[in-house]
């Protein structure tokens, strides 16, 4: 969500934003809805001044005991056009608040242009993918020869996109969703949350899901929202209110189940685990000060990096262009993990700074000390990672001629020493 005064004074600069995503100028058209609804709003105090003073005017008529017919009538006229501009009021705020909460966050001004993902930028490359001297199988085949991975009855109990993990292959995801919270809450400073896995219309809002992607989520009938991803509420932990300097940054980490309806995705990785209706993520978010943002982001994607080295896992990072960043991001870094069976490199991280973008629609501030007033805070956003990729990952990349799967070394203490799958 855009601030309406910043786009008063920066019209320019939020269209040519626009235009690096690819989209159509806007400023001239929400300015003149703007300069509509600011009338309205003068108009309507220019009446209600004038009727307080008539009022005086009437009270002090009466006490003399002289006739205020003609005040009367003009204060009830007052009322009627009053009510007609706070009408025209409300109306032109919706309209403004209509069209900005649809448009996306607008880049930084270092990010790529582009139109796809074919225009993003690598920024760096670590690890050699593995050589192997035997055609290696993709995961689902690796888990199903294994009799641990099982589809078919998923999709009997619950359809497309879900399964069965079971025995070694169901301790191997909970063994690295433990390993990846251990590091953040020990190595990287972050605090671990449990949180509500349905949340409101507002919450959805404040972190820019609705009203653009209702169709990707999953509602439940009594009006409540499914989370897509640990972000919604671990952002608007924040909502509402304003931080001290001291709270920031605020370093915070939730594993959870996550629910997407893939509405945007039909017909992508039906085959496998790649994509599903229902995945574990383990999920950082950050709440900064303005001028620390850039630096957590390039902080936080190192903490999803890590997971991946620690694993021993080949992986590159990308910079997402214009047109393949996210509805609320400002930049976003893509953390890509070596799929052995697919010969390329597939997304497992996603961090992003979106600026105060969020924080607007939240109205999450902080107050620095010895100043007045508040300011916005930033707010971040990544996977440290998620967890059914790290999955595929590791069943892919540690495959052995026999079917079996080696266990990764810093995972050994979570699977109670087991060294090989069988």
């Amino acid at each position: 969500m855009y601030d309406i005064k910043w786009i008063r004074e920066n019209g320019a600069t939020f269209d040519n934003g626009l235009k690096r995503r690819g989209l159509e100028p806007k400023s001239s058209e929400i300015l003149d809805i703007d300069a509509r609804c600011r009338k309205a709003q003068t108009d309507l105090q220019d009446m209600q001044k004038r009727r307080n003073e008539i009022s005086m005017q009437i009270a002090e008529l009466k006490k003399q005991g002289k006739e205020t017919e003609v005040l009367v009538h003009e204060v009830s006229s007052l009322k009627k056009g009053m009510a007609e501009k706070e009408e025209e009021f409300t109306k032109l705020s919706a309209e403004i608040e209509k069209i900005l909460e649809v448009i996306p966050n607008m880049p930084a001004e270092d990010v790529p242009v582009g139109k796809d993902e074919n225009d993003n930028v690598e920024v760096r490359k670590v690890g050699e993918p593995r050589k192997f001297d035997f055609t290696p199988k993709e995961h689902d085949e690796i888990g199903v020869n294994l009799k641990l991975i099982d589809f078919e009855s998923a999709a009997k109990v619950s359809g497309a996109r879900f399964v069965f993990l079971k025995g070694a292959i169901a301790r191997l995801e909970r063994a690295l969703a433990q390993f990846m919270l251990d590091t953040h809450t020990e190595e990287h400073g972050y605090t671990e949350y449990e949180v509500p896995l349905l949340v409101n219309d507002a919450t959805m809002y404040g972190t820019g899901q609705l009203p653009k992607f209702a169709e990707d989520l999953f509602k439940t009938t009594d009006g409540r929202w499914l989370i897509p991803t640990a972000e919604v509420p671990l952002t608007n932990s924040i909502a509402g209110k304003v931080l001290n300097e001291e709270e920031l940054p605020l370093r915070i980490t939730a594993l959870t189940p996550c629910f997407r309806s893939e509405a945007g995705a039909a017909g992508k990785d039906t085959k496998g685990m790649i994509r599903q209706h229902q995945f574990y993520k383990v999920e950082m978010v950050s709440i900064t000060k303005p001028e620390d943002s850039d630096k957590e982001l390039d902080r936080m994607t190192n903490c999803a990096e890590t997971i991946l080295k620690k694993l021993g896992l080949p992986f590159r990072t990308i910079c997402l262009c214009t047109g393949d960043m996210g509805f609320g991001s400002k930049r976003t870094y893509d953390v890509e993990v070596w799929m052995p069976s697919q010969n390329k490199y597939r997304e497992i991280s996603s961090c992003s700074t979106c600026g105060n973008f969020q924080a607007i629609r939240m109205n999450a501030r902080y107050k620095t000390n010895g100043q007045k007033g508040t300011q916005y805070v930033h707010t971040l956003n990544g996977s440290g990672i998620a967890v059914g990729r790290a999955l595929v990952a590791v069943l892919e990349n540690y495959q052995q001629a026999d079917g079996s799967v080696i266990v990764p070394e810093v995972l050994r203490k979570y699977m109670n020493g087991l060294e090989v799958i069988k």
